[in-house]
């Protein structure tokens, strides 16, 4: 996947790091010279440009023709807003990821704005606590498709049906695909072969009826299982 970075903030610049990691093509901009020194000591230096994100020009050198995804991630909401409609509406990039500083602007990063997922840091703080009043431990980080696809996350608990075994044995639900293992502090692709230990932070994306069937095999064999909505 080509994935173009706008901002090289710390938001940015990690961004990158998880998703050279991932394997993906990417390119960063940022605007400030004072910053690209700390962007290379972490990020290979032929991925970063120095330039203006909301310049055509800048955008075109960076290979936003060729890139299937935008995330535009500055400290600043109306440069995030103009990089999101230059790439929707004049290069036609099929996705785009704008990050929203200021909760009061957020009813402005709609796709009628070039936005496809607008980042709202105090809204997903907001629905993070929600959720886990509401769901136990399984948390949902972010809903698609209205709702009827999500991002969720549980730790998997000692005496889960999941804990001590490999992946591959799991049977998980059809709808269910594990997108990631946090496991003290750090992140693993998940692989058929691994085995999933106590605390590990389970990230997968769900349907609607298929989350259930995944928090069962994460929590106490014992404990009733949820009923959950996105």
């Amino acid at each position: 996947m080509r994935v173009l970075i706008v901002g090289g903030g710390k938001v940015g610049g990690y961004l990158a790091s998880l998703l050279l990691a991932g394997g993906h093509h990417v390119r960063l901009i940022e605007v400030r010279p004072e910053q690209v020194p700390s962007l290379q000591r972490d990020l290979p230096k032929e991925i970063i440009l120095l330039g203006d994100g909301t310049d055509p020009t800048t955008l075109e050198g960076a290979g936003i023709r060729l890139a299937n995804v935008v995330a535009a991630v500055t400290g600043d909401d109306e440069t995030n807003l103009v990089v999101a409609t230059l790439a929707r509406f004049e290069f036609g990039v099929p996705r785009i990821i704008a990050r929203v500083n200021n909760p009061k602007n957020a009813w402005l990063f709609t796709p009628e704005m070039g936005v496809d997922v607008g980042l709202n840091q105090a809204d997903v703080m907001a629905r993070l606590i929600a959720e886990e009043m509401s769901l136990g431990d399984m948390m949902t980080l972010l809903k698609l498709r209205k709702g009827q696809y999500a991002v969720v996350e549980e730790k998997v608990h000692p005496q889960a049906p999941a804990a001590g075994k490999s992946i591959a044995d799991l049977h998980l639900p059809e709808d269910c695909v594990l997108v990631a293992i946090l496991r003290k502090g750090e992140l693993f692709l998940p692989r058929g072969s691994m085995i999933l230990q106590p605390a590990d932070e389970v990230l997968a994306l769900v349907t609607t009826h298929s989350a259930a069937a995944l928090a069962a095999l994460l929590s106490p064999a014992d404990r009733p299982t949820p009923k959950i909505t996105f």
